[in-house]
């Protein structure tokens, strides 16, 4: 079953409760920045983890010391679906244990 895309409304109230985290076009996005590249890679492997557990994935781009996501739902016609908001709100949850800001 599709998911259901997301109100501009629903998007931007989702987004509230995760600080960082923008509209950009048809999707939602955040760069993190870490103290170390080592610190961007583990954050990279555990947001890798956490896809897997909720079988979506975003861009994910590994920098030096940066990690950048950008997710939106492709069986929603590439809009935002509350799939998205979940697994921004997962890596949201586990980003500052890596040091990320």
């Amino acid at each position: 079953m599709a998911a259901e895309p997301l109100s501009a409304h629903d998007i931007e109230t989702g987004l509230r409760d995760l600080p960082g985290w923008q509209v950009e076009g048809d999707r939602i996005a955040r760069t993190y920045r870490l103290p170390s590249h080592f610190a961007a890679a583990a954050l990279t492997v555990h947001v890798a983890r956490i896809q897997d557990e909720l079988d979506h994935h975003s861009d994910l781009t590994l920098g030096y010391n940066t990690v950048r996501l950008t997710v939106n739902s492709h069986d929603a016609g590439g809009k935002v679906t509350s799939k998205d908001l979940t697994l921004a709100g997962r890596v949201e949850a586990v980003a500052a244990a890596h040091g990320a800001q």
